[in-house]
């Protein structure tokens, strides 16, 4: 965390003498920098428009706190409700959704909970809770943390406390490179599981519950708080993602390396 705190402030120490014009400022969850999704979608952005884009990737929660202070000028997220309090505060102009995946339960092949048995995440966590397996959390207010502990809610289970309940602080490829070390459960959103796959002794164990659908949304910053927003590159930057042009790689991200798409276009598709 005080790494990111450090790298922040020269970011804005960086911007606040004369941000250019043609600069956005955007602030993402870690899940579409770890994936690799932004490292093909920034790129053709300033192919196209010629705004360059200074990327701030952190947990969905630290992310709209960033924006709430001004210090974005567009958010790609994935925390429905934050994001829906962000708008009704007046912060956010406009929010418009843009692709989706899911949610997954990761772990060790041997599966000592035996999740891979149970009939719904609710119950695959209940197990979990019941056999003090190790589960390694995000533990930094991101989307996916916001999810797992709504999840923990339902089961109407509290493993705060509980010695084999792990926090990171850290993002979800740390994070998954943590529950491979210690050969534990976790969730994490499936593009970035494919993505690290190759790299982490954690296997897929749970899967398909309505309940794990995890949809993104971009959202511009409202420049009524703060005037200095790079509106019309923010717009330009959303009307991106949500174009033909930018869904079409949205769509076709990962097929030929991992043999799926990490994320499904909202545009076009047959969205939740």
């Amino acid at each position: 965390m005080k790494k990111f705190a450090l790298l922040f402030l020269l970011l804005l120490a960086s911007c606040s003498e004369a941000v250019p014009e043609n600069a956005v400022i955007l602030v993402s969850t870690t899940s579409t920098q770890d994936s690799g999704l932004l490292d093909v979608l920034l790129p053709a952005f300033t192919l196209q428009t010629g705004y360059q884009v200074n990327l701030i990737a952190t947990g969905s929660g630290q992310a709209l706190k960033i924006a709430e202070q001004g210090n974005a000028d567009i958010v790609l997220l994935h925390s429905p409700q934050a994001e829906l309090k962000f708008m009704q505060e007046g912060f956010g102009l406009e929010r418009r959704p843009v692709m989706h995946n899911d949610f997954v339960i990761v772990g060790p092949s041997m599966d000592p909970a035996s999740i891979r048995a149970q009939p719904t995440a609710l119950a695959a966590f209940e197990e979990i809770f019941a056999s003090a397996s190790t589960f390694v959390s995000r533990g930094d207010e991101s989307g996916t943390h916001v999810k797992e502990l709504s999840l923990w809610d339902q089961a109407d289970l509290d493993p705060a406390g509980k010695d084999w309940y792990l926090e990171t602080g850290q993002g979800q490829g740390a994070t998954l490179s943590i529950a491979s070390e210690k050969q534990g459960y976790a969730l994490t959103d499936r593009g970035t599981f494919l993505a690290y796959r190759s790299n982490v002794d954690l296997v897929i164990l749970f899967e398909g519950d309505p309940i794990l659908l995890n949809v993104y949304h971009v959202i511009t910053v409202n420049p009524e708080k703060w005037p200095h927003v790079n509106l019309m590159g923010a717009q330009a930057f959303a009307d991106f993602v949500t174009s033909s042009e930018g869904q079409q790689i949205i769509r076709e991200y990962g097929v030929e390396e991992y043999g799926q798409p990490l994320f499904i276009p909202f545009v076009g598709s047959e969205s939740p």
